[in-house]
């Protein structure tokens, strides 16, 4: 059977998902991308990262979780926001992309949904 071909990620959905990772980047405290990529551990290129950011490049769920785990948890700076603020801001993103048509976790629930077996009724047994 020949595969369903996918639409594309919608400029919106490019767009949300660049300024979700900027925004982790710069909360970090990289203020460049050049510097993040340079770092020990990053997940990605500089040239992938700029091509995410801007929206030219959709990450797939995978290296979207990486590059956030990278921001939030692997080498914030010392100009980074608070641990407790930034923490916050990558569940924010995580959540917020998992929203996303993008990565069709909202189709895979309604899925989920739609095949829960129905509950049938028990008989109680007079007595």
């Amino acid at each position: 059977m020949a595969r369903k071909k996918q639409p594309p990620v919608s400029a919106e959905d490019r767009k949300i998902l660049g300024g979700l990772l900027r925004e982790l980047r710069r909360g970090a405290g990289f203020r460049s991308v050049e510097k993040a990529a340079a770092t020990k551990g990053s997940p990605a290129a500089r040239q992938t990262i700029y091509a995410y950011e801007r929206g030219g490049l959709v990450p797939s769920l995978k290296q979207f979780l990486e590059l956030v785990e990278f921001y939030v948890l692997g080498s914030p700076t010392t100009d980074a926001k608070p641990e407790s603020d930034l923490r916050a801001q990558g569940i924010a993103a995580v959540v917020r992309a998992l929203a996303l048509p993008a990565y069709h976790v909202t189709e895979a629930q309604d899925l989920i949904s739609r095949m829960q077996p129905t509950v049938s009724k028990r008989r109680t047994a007079k007595g």
